[in-house]
């Protein structure tokens, strides 16, 4: 890679560590060459941008803007013109008109960062551009055209929210032609020495602290901990280190740590949540199985299982099953 993903990260550093991010570069590398929508999901803070820089650099577009709209920051009612922009006079401060983030990133790519926080009203505007390369500024009739690649990331579960009508089934289908799933970091585990020790180089730098080897006890805990919170949360306990000491660190995760067995220990000797847990990791391999013989076809599955097509759709999503 000539290009960083983003300070100090390039595509080895994302993607070498682990045999789950292996395989997400492979598809990332596969995608960059086409102008196909991409769809990122995972929990947050597992790195779904820079996943998207990272198809952007390793595109042809690497060259052109890449444009980062945070959706889930941007007020709904101000949404619409920061994506589309607007002209003079469209509403009430519009002293002159001005051009939206789709046009910015003309000829480039256009990330959508949390699309499902996208109101249904601002949805059908953005399957235009999808469908037809196209839009209209706020206060305009005038068609303009871009020339842009669209990349999704989102936390949330798209499907259910079709289902319910929250998201539209046609926009969905859309941005969803290729799926990359990133794994939460306890999945990755082995990734968090070079984790830890990026984090370390990089905020020893940025507050001129002095670099200074952790301990093994602090090691084996960070290693220990599950990291609900995943990269970012990692990246800040670092950050703590290196400004307050591994001392408060390691109070913190023997804390943690002590919380998660205090309440396994509560669930192992408790015989509704043994019967419960049991039942739950059967169906969850009984339905995975299925999915898997007839490739993740969630139809085909329901009448070999012989539940709704809807009741499998809510057993995947209590039982956390991945379906890529």
């Amino acid at each position: 890679m000539k290009e960083e993903i983003a300070p100090g990260i390039d595509f080895e550093h994302l993607f070498g560590h682990s045999q789950v991010m292996r395989k997400v570069g492979k598809v990332v590398q596969d995608v960059a060459s086409t102008d196909v929508p991409v769809l990122i999901t995972g929990a947050s803070g597992t790195g779904k941008n820079l996943v998207a820089k990272a198809i952007h650099i390793s595109s042809l577009r690497h060259n052109r803007p890449f444009v980062k709209v945070a959706c889930m920051n941007i007020p709904p009612e101000l949404l619409e013109s920061e994506l589309f922009g607007y002209e003079k006079g469209a509403f009430t401060g519009a002293y002159q008109s001005k051009p939206g983030r789709v046009e910015f990133g003309n000829r480039g790519t256009l990330f959508l960062d949390e699309i499902g926080d996208i109101p249904l009203i601002i949805q059908g505007k953005l399957l235009r551009l999808l469908q037809e390369g196209e839009f209209s500024r706020l206060g305009s009739y005038r068609d303009i055209k871009v020339d842009i690649r669209i990349i999704s990331a989102t936390n949330k579960d798209l499907e259910t929210m079709v289902k319910e009508r929250k998201f539209r089934e046609d926009l969905f289908y859309r941005i969803n032609v290729v799926n990359i799933k990133i794994p939460p970091l306890y999945e990755r585990k082995e990734e968090i020495p070079f984790l830890i020790k990026f984090f370390q180089d990089k905020f020893c730098k940025e507050y001129n602290r002095p670099f200074v080897d952790i301990s093994h006890e602090c090691l084996s805990l960070l290693r220990q901990y599950n990291w609900p919170g995943n990269v970012r949360e990692l990246e800040n306990a670092i950050k703590r280190l290196v400004v307050l000491g591994e001392k408060v660190v390691i109070k913190e995760l023997r804390e943690r740590l002590k919380q998660d067995f205090e309440t396994s220990q509560i669930d192992e000797y408790n015989l509704k949540e043994i019967s419960k847990k049991a039942s739950s990791d059967a169906q969850r391999r009984v339905i995975r199985e299925v999915l898997e013989k007839v490739n993740w076809n969630k139809k085909e599955a329901a009448k070999i299982l012989k539940i709704s097509y809807k009741a499998l759709l809510y057993k995947i999503k209590e039982l956390k099953i991945d379906t890529r």
